[in-house]
């Protein structure tokens, strides 16, 4: 699997000929839009800076889209939507978060949530995470010291912080690495994992340059 990280909250996972893209930014939005292909777009809110679907229909690549809590299934990959609430543009909404098995490992993406406690469902559901996607920034997202205790409740092996950078507060990402002790992690371009690293892994932070 190979994971970039595009602003806000977009995330574009590539295994193999299946790209997914969540929260792509929309032109309509005040940040830089994306522009790639996607065989399926997830959608964790309904805001310009998160639901660009128009945006990740090139290359000939019409995406399955998913806005919304349910389970879903599309071309081999299987996903779950859990709705939960975000305050992302200073306004209450619901904010699904996701669960997905894609090229063997298990990813959780909680796109915008505001609140550090999961609903019951998700736990119940999710035995263990290999990858998870937690906003960090503040600003109606999880504040980093929020986002830092979440993630040790969780317990995944591979952390990529989103909603920092161009969006939230300013030393979002520097807080968050203090708090969870990994001061040292540098930027990267891009995440390459494969399953038999990440269960090697053990709440390793990946920062990803947008």
């Amino acid at each position: 699997m190979i994971i970039t990280y595009h602003g806000a909250g977009c995330v574009k996972l590539v295994a193999g000929e299946t790209t997914l893209a969540f929260a792509p930014v929309s032109k309509d939005s005040t940040l830089k839009a994306v522009s790639f292909g996607a065989d399926v777009a997830f959608v964790p809110l309904n805001h310009p800076d998160t639901n660009g679907v128009e945006q990740v229909a090139r290359g000939g690549k019409e995406p399955f889209i998913i806005r919304g809590p349910g389970e879903y299934e599309v071309g081999g990959v299987t996903a779950a939507g859990y709705p939960s609430v975000s305050r992302y543009g200073k306004e209450e909404r619901i904010n699904t978060m996701y669960v997905l098995n894609f090229d063997s490992m298990t990813v959780l993406y909680l796109g915008a949530l505001a609140e550090g406690k999961l609903p019951s469902e998700i736990s119940e559901d999710l035995e263990s995470v290999d990858v998870l996607f937690v906003p960090i920034g503040g600003g109606g997202v999880l504040e980093p010291n929020e986002a830092q205790k979440l993630v040790v409740a969780l317990e995944p092996r591979i952390v990529v912080p989103i909603f920092w950078g161009d969006v939230g507060e300013k030393d979002a990402l520097k807080t968050f690495l203090k708090e969870y002790g990994a001061e040292g992690v540098k930027p990267v371009d891009k995440l390459t994992i494969k399953l038999k690293d990440a269960v090697a892994m053990e709440g390793e932070v990946v920062v990803i340059s947008s």
